[in-house]
């Protein structure tokens, strides 16, 4: 299986390399004589060695190039786009009190629908692929539709609940075709408590089964600490033991409304918690990046589900629409319109408006509601 990517990348050329933080952007020429090695089935220049050499410890130069590389052609289409996630399926063998997803019904494409799915996303540029649920790895063509996605050379993110990730058959396909990075969220550190948050018996033997297998196999896994009022008290607890499995973790409790505006899953907030997330300072949603469901219909990102685009029905052209629809999202209306203190907000426009439909007390997200309590 290849070890690295080269591709363009919007008005670049870079090559990646799964599990890796470090890039290499290469001139457009360096780019075109690698893409002409690829053509004739020559093998990786030296200078392309070195570089590979220095950025990830690897030895590439001498080696036939498609056993080691993957060359992607530039987009052949009107529309092109270098980043997307897609919900795979929205069903969950989890019920967490805290989803965004408001309901979470097992349905979406059939495989051969997937498949084209990820092909036309191939064909318009997509190299940062994040596949996402519900619960992705319960999804029956998961490891069909990752292994299209990986094959294409796509640096792919997988979301999970981890309670797959013992499964030999998945740990066998990530170890031939490794993902750039595997984000687990972790809900407790003991049964009691997972399971409460999951409303699932179960939820936390299944899961740290799952980190622990993950662990086992040196897979890229960082684990997202998702904190509520559930586990606030067992927090020192979850970092020790994702420590004592020698894996990284971030820790997150921005808890949100639905995405359809319902305000239930604040329940679960933390208050001291709340405004910790930084100043928003723009997003590129709908123009450099976009999010598909399951039934593939796109929109410009995963809270801002405004004017989808069918994109089997359209095909990649729908999509340039979706521009201009996600800058009407962007603008500050409703109780947004005139705000003074804009600069500093820290939620963007379509997860404001989600707060607002939820009626959420504006010290949930919003500085006019932070000041008022202080």
């Amino acid at each position: 299986m290849y070890q690295a990517i080269v591709s363009p990348q919007e008005s670049k050329f870079v090559a990646v390399r799964a599990g890796q933080q470090a890039a290499i952007q290469l001139p457009s020429a360096y780019y075109g004589e690698l893409a002409e090695v690829a053509d004739s089935d020559g093998v990786v220049p030296d200078w392309f060695g070195v570089a590979a050499r220095q950025a990830w410890g690897i030895e590439l130069a001498g080696r036939p190039i498609h056993d080691v590389l993957v060359v992607r052609a530039p987009s052949v289409l009107s529309v092109t786009y270098s980043r997307a996630s897609w919900e795979i399926n929205k069903g969950c063998n989890f019920s967490c009190e805290h989803c965004y997803l408001e309901q979470r019904p097992f349905a979406g494409l059939p495989l051969t629908d997937k498949l084209r799915l990820l092909d036309m996303l191939r064909d318009m540029g997509v190299i940062w692929f994040e596949i996402t649920g519900g619960e992705p790895l319960i999804d029956q063509d998961f490891v069909p539709a990752y292994k299209r996605a990986h094959t294409a050379g796509m640096m792919v993110e997988i979301l999970t609940n981890g309670s797959r990730l013992y499964r030999d058959d998945l740990l066998e396909t990530f170890a031939v075709h490794r993902p750039h990075k595997i984000t687990i969220s972790m809900y407790g550190a003991s049964p009691e408590t997972a399971d409460a948050l999951t409303q699932t018996r179960g939820a936390f033997k299944s899961a740290y089964r799952g980190m622990v297998a993950a662990a086992g196999a040196s897979l890229p896994v960082e684990v997202t600490l998702i904190i509520t009022k559930h586990n606030v008290e067992e927090l020192g607890e979850m970092r020790a033991m994702v420590r004592d499995l020698g894996l990284s973790f971030k820790e997150y409790g921005s808890i949100s409304p639905t995405y359809t505006g319902k305000g239930s899953t604040l329940a679960t907030q933390v208050p001291s918690m709340v405004g910790k997330s930084d100043i928003f300072q723009g997003c590129p949603a709908g123009h450099t990046s976009f999010h598909v469901d399951p039934h593939g219909f796109a929109t410009m990102c995963k809270v801002g589900r405004d004017s989808p685009i069918n994109l089997i029905s359209e095909g990649p052209e729908g999509l340039l629409r979706l521009p201009g629809i996600a800058d009407v999202q962007m603008l500050r209306t409703g109780g947004c319109s005139g705000c003074k203190i804009s600069s500093t907000c820290r939620v963007c426009r379509p997860m404001a408006r989600v707060y607002q439909e939820a009626k959420a007390p504006l010290s949930h997200y919003c500085q006019h509601g932070m000041k008022e309590e202080t």
